[in-house]
C-alpha cells in the first residue's frame, strides 16, 4: 500500500506548479534577456552569389530534385518489390486501357485517343514524379473540362455539309462531316494539353505550388461532386443512345437534360440494357471488392471482364446491324506521328487551361499525399507541377488529352501491391499492347458499355454528398462552401463554378477576419489564467480594469470592428465622454464668472442665497459675455462620476485601466498603427490608462518600424502576459492610494477674458492636440 502511495506522489506534484518571477514589461524583458537584433537581410550581391554558386554536392542535389528516379531507383528492392509491381502493373494496365477508352467519350474525341492518353504521360512521370503510387492518366473531371473546351471551339454546327458529300455518316448525321470534326477536336484537345503543360511547368519553376492550398477540401468536394453530376448527364445520352446538341457554358447541363428527356422516345433498347447491366454489375462487384479487400488479394477487374463479355456479345449478335447499337467502330492500330500544337488557338483557351492545370494538379497531389502519408515518404509539390507539366507537353505532341491521376486506378495500383512507379511503367506496357495489337478486337464494343463504366466509377464522388451533414455539424462555413461550389459548378459550368467557389471561399476568410471573435476577459481566481467572462462563471474582472482580446490581424478592413468591440467592452465611448466633460467645464466656468458658483479646494459650491440657478439645462444657449470678477486662482477637484452642478449628461467611467490582449494579433497595417495610437490618446484624456499584453515579437518590431513609440506612447505599456499587466496596475494603484485617479485637478481663473472654444463633434486624430490644448488653456 505504501508503495502504491509513493507511486502516486509524482502525479500529485505534477498537478500543480508555482512560478516566482518579476513582473515583466516587454522593454524590461528584452533588456534583462538581451534580445538579439534581427539579422540584416542579405544584399542583392550575396543572394546572386548563393543562387549562382555551384559545387558537386549542390549540382547532384539539384539533379536529384529534378529527376526523383535517381533517389528511389538505386534503393529499389528487386527481390521484394518486383513481383508485386508486375502484378500491380498488369492489373492497373487493364483498368487503364478500359478507362482510357471510356474517358475519351468525355473529351468528345474518338475513343482510340484515350489509349494514347493512358500511355504517354506515364513515360515521363516515371522519371520526374515524386509519388510512388499514383497511376497517371485520364480522370473524368479533367476530361470533362477538356471536353467542354473542345465542344465550345468545335461544335457540330461548324461541320455541316451537303448530305451528298457527307462521309462516314448515318441517317441521323448526314449533314455532319465527322472526319473533319474529329480531326479538329483532336487538334484542339492536344493543343489544350500542350498549353496546360506549359502553365504547369511555369508554376513549378516559379514555385507556385502553394496555390493549391486555396483549394480546400470542402471546395474540392463540392466541385468534384458537381463534376460527377455533369459527367453522369453527359454519359446518360450515350447509354440511351439519344442524339442531342452539344451545349456548353451556363446552364448547359440543364439544356442537355431537357433535350435528352424530350428525345427519350428514340432510346436504343439494346444500348440501354447493355448500359444498365454494366452499371449494376460494376457497382456490385466494386462493393464486394471494398468490403472484402482484406480477403481478396487482388481486386476483381470487373471493368475488364464486363468489356470482354460485352464485346463478345456485340460481335456474336451483330448488335450494330440488327439493333442499330452505337459501337466503337474504328480504333487506330499503332501510333500517330507527333504533331505540333496550333499556337493560334492559345488565346481562345488560356482561361480554361489555367483552371484545368490547377484542378489536374490539385487532384494528383491530394491523392498522392494520401499514399505518401500512408507509406511515410514526402511529395514535392513544385516538382509535381514540373512532372505533370512535362508529361502533358510530351503527350500533347502525340494527340493526347490532359493527364492527372484517377482515384480508382490509383487504388487498384496500390491495393494490388504496387511499391513504386515500376508498376506504372508496366501498366503502360499493357496499354501499349492494346494500342499495337488488341485495338481491332475492341471495335464491336458498344459505346453505352464504356459510358456505363464511366458512370460506375462515379460512385465515390457521388458519396461525397453525405459529407455535407457532417460538415454542417463541424463547421457551417465549410458546409456552405461545399454546397455553393457544387451548385455554382452545376449551373455555371466547371470552370466558372470553380472560380466562383474559390472566390466564395476567400470571401468567407475575409469576413471571418473582418468580423473576428472578441470578448471581455476575467481572471480565474488564484491563477494567472484569463477567460471570457460570459463563458465562465468563476471568471472575475479585476476591479477598475477591462481586458479585451481581439482574435485577428488588425488592418484597415476591421479597425472599425476593434473600435466597436472596445466600446462594447468598456461600456462607453471615450470620445463622447471627453466632449461631454469639456462641455461641463465650459458651463462651470461660465457660472463661476456669473458668481453663481464658487470654486474652492474642496470642490464647487453655490453662492448663499442663490436659488439653485446654477443647475442650468444642457440646452441653455451659450453666453459669451465677459463678467468682471475678482482675480483669484483656485484649484478645484471635479469628480466626474458624481452629480455635477450642471445638467450635462456625462457617461460614467467606472474603470481606470484598459488591457488589450494582442496574443492572437499576427500583424498590423499602417492604418491600424495610427488608429491604436489614437485609441491610446482618447482613453488617456479621460484618465484611463491603456496597456498591451502578449504581443508577439514581430508585432513589437513592426511597431518600432512604424514609429509607434515616442515620449507619450512608451514601450513600458507593453507586457509579457495579461497577468503581468494586471499585477503592474495593482501595484500602481496601491502606490497611489492617497490619490484618487478619478478626480481631475484643474486650475481656474475667476477672471478670464479669453474665450475658449469647445466642441461636441468627434474630431479626427490630427485635431486631438487642439482639444488637449483647449483643456490646458482652461486649466491655466
Amino acid at each position: 500500500m505504501a508503495a502504491g502511495v509513493r507511486a502516486e506522489e509524482p502525479l500529485v506534484e505534477l498537478s500543480h506548479y508555482v512560478v516566482a518571477r518579476p513582473i515583466y514589461s516587454e522593454a524590461g524583458f528584452q533588456e534583462e534577456n538581451e534580445r538579439l537584433p534581427p539579422p540584416p537581410p542579405p544584399t542583392l550581391l550575396e543572394r546572386a552569389r548563393a543562387v549562382c554558386s555551384c559545387s558537386r554536392k549542390k549540382a547532384f542535389r539539384i539533379t536529384k530534385s529534378f529527376l526523383p528516379i535517381l533517389e528511389w531507383l538505386p534503393n529499389y528492392r528487386l527481390k521484394e518489390w518486383l513481383v508485386n509491381d508486375i502484378i500491380s502493373g498488369v492489373s492497373t494496365g487493364l483498368v487503364a486501357t478500359l478507362q482510357g477508352l471510356a474517358y475519351a467519350l468525355l473529351v468528345a474525341v474518338p475513343v482510340g485517343y484515350g489509349l494514347y492518353s493512358a500511355f504517354f504521360p506515364i513515360l515521363t512521370y516515371f522519371f520526374l514524379g515524386t509519388s510512388r503510387h499514383i497511376s497517371v492518366g485520364p480522370f473524368p473531371v479533367v476530361s470533362l473540362m477538356v471536353g467542354s473546351v473542345v465542344l465550345s471551339m468545335a461544335p457540330d454546327d461548324n461541320f455541316l455539309i451537303d448530305g451528298s458529300n457527307a462521309t462516314g455518316t448515318n441517317d441521323t448525321e448526314t449533314l455532319i462531316d465527322t472526319d473533319s470534326r474529329d480531326a479538329q477536336r483532336v487538334l484542339i484537345a492536344s493543343t489544350l494539353t500542350f498549353l496546360v503543360g506549359i502553365l504547369q511547368v511555369a508554376f513549378g519553376v516559379f514555385q507556385i505550388g502553394f496555390i493549391v492550398r486555396y483549394l480546400g477540401d470542402p471546395l474540392v468536394g463540392g466541385f468534384t461532386t458537381a463534376a460527377a453530376f455533369q459527367v453522369f448527364v453527359s454519359q446518360l445520352k450515350i447509354v440511351l443512345n439519344v442524339s442531342t446538341k452539344n451545349y456548353n457554358g451556363v446552364l448547359s447541363i440543364i439544356y442537355t437534360l431537357v433535350e435528352t428527356f424530350e428525345n427519350i422516345g428514340t432510346t436504343n433498347i439494346a444500348d440501354l440494357i447493355a448500359g444498365l447491366l454494366t452499371i449494376f454489375v460494376c457497382v456490385v462487384v466494386k462493393e464486394i471488392n471494398d468490403r472484402f479487400k482484406h480477403k481478396i488479394p487482388i481486386p476483381i477487374p470487373i471493368e475488364v471482364i464486363v468489356t470482354i463479355v460485352a464485346t463478345g456479345i456485340s460481335y456474336a449478335a451483330d448488335l450494330e446491324k440488327k439493333y442499330n447499337a452505337g459501337i466503337v467502330k474504328n480504333i487506330p492500330r499503332g501510333f500517330l506521328p507527333p504533331e505540333a500544337p496550333d499556337v493560334s488557338m492559345f488565346s481562345q483557351m488560356i482561361a480554361s487551361s489555367f483552371s484545368i492545370a490547377i484542378v489536374a494538379y490539385a487532384i494528383a497531389v491530394s491523392v498522392g499525399k494520401v499514399y505518401a502519408t500512408k507509406y511515410d515518404y514526402a511529395i514535392n509539390g513544385n516538382q509535381e507541377f514540373i512532372a505533370f507539366g512535362i508529361s502533358n507537353i510530351f503527350s500533347g505532341a502525340f494527340s493526347c488529352f490532359v493527364a492527372t491521376t484517377a482515384l480508382s486506378r490509383t487504388a487498384v495500383q496500390e491495393s494490388t501491391g504496387g511499391k513504386t512507379q515500376v508498376a506504372g511503367i508496366i501498366s503502360a506496357g499493357i496499354v501499349l499492347i492494346a494500342i499495337v495489337a488488341l485495338g481491332k478486337l475492341l471495335e464491336p464494343l458498344q459505346k453505352s458499355v464504356l459510358a456505363a463504366v464511366v458512370i460506375a466509377n462515379l460512385k465515390g464522388m457521388f458519396m461525397q454528398v453525405f459529407d455535407v451533414p457532417r460538415l454542417w455539424k463541424q463547421n457551417k462555413v465549410d458546409a456552405m462552401i461545399w454546397v455553393f461550389t457544387c451548385v455554382a459548378s452545376i449551373i455555371l459550368g466547371l470552370d466558372l463554378g470553380l472560380l466562383a467557389g474559390l472566390l466564395f471561399g476567400l470571401l468567407t476568410i475575409v469576413l471571418r477576419v473582418q468580423f473576428p471573435s472578441w470578448g471581455g476577459f476575467g481572471n480565474i481566481p488564484g491563477t494567472d489564467i484569463y477567460k471570457k467572462v460570459k463563458n465562465y462563471k468563476s471568471a472575475v474582472e479585476p476591479e477598475g480594469v477591462k481586458i479585451l482580446k481581439f482574435s485577428s490581424p488588425i488592418f484597415y478592413a476591421n479597425i472599425d470592428g476593434l473600435k466597436r468591440s472596445l466600446k462594447s467592452t468598456v461600456g462607453f465611448d471615450a470620445v463622447r465622454v471627453y466632449n461631454k466633460r469639456l462641455k461641463a467645464l465650459r458651463k462651470i466656468q461660465k457660472l463661476i464668472k456669473k458668481g453663481k458658483l464658487k470654486a474652492t479646494k474642496n470642490g464647487i459650491i453655490s453662492e448663499p442665497g442663490i436659488n439653485n440657478e446654477a443647475f442650468e439645462t444642457d440646452e441653455e444657449p451659450e453666453d459669451n459675455e465677459d463678467l468682471q470678477v475678482p482675480t483669484k486662482e483656485v484649484e478645484i477637484q471635479v469628480d466626474w462620476n458624481s452629480e455635477l452642478p450642471v445638467k450635462v449628461n456625462i457617461p460614467k467611467v467606472p474603470i481606470h485601466s484598459l488591457i488589450l490582449d494582442f496574443g492572437a494579433v499576427t500583424f498590423l497595417d499602417i492604418v491600424a498603427v495610427r488608429s491604436i495610437r489614437t485609441i491610446i490618446r482618447e482613453f488617456e484624456r479621460i484618465d484611463v490608462r491603456v496597456y498591451f499584453a502578449s504581443s508577439q515579437d514581430n508585432l513589437i518590431s513592426q511597431l518600432e518600424r512604424s514609429a509607434f513609440f515616442d515620449d507619450i506612447v512608451r514601450k513600458d505599456i507593453f507586457f509579457l502576459t495579461v497577468h503581468d499587466a494586471v499585477l503592474y496596475i495593482r501595484n500602481q494603484m496601491a502606490y497611489n492610494d492617497n490619490q484618487d485617479p478619478i478626480f481631475e485637478k484643474i486650475s481656474l481663473m475667476q477672471e478670464s477674458k479669453e474665450p475658449i472654444e469647445f466642441t461636441e463633434t468627434i474630431r479626427p486624430a490630427d485635431e486631438l492636440d487642439v482639444q488637449e490644448e483647449a483643456m490646458r488653456r482652461l486649466a491655466s
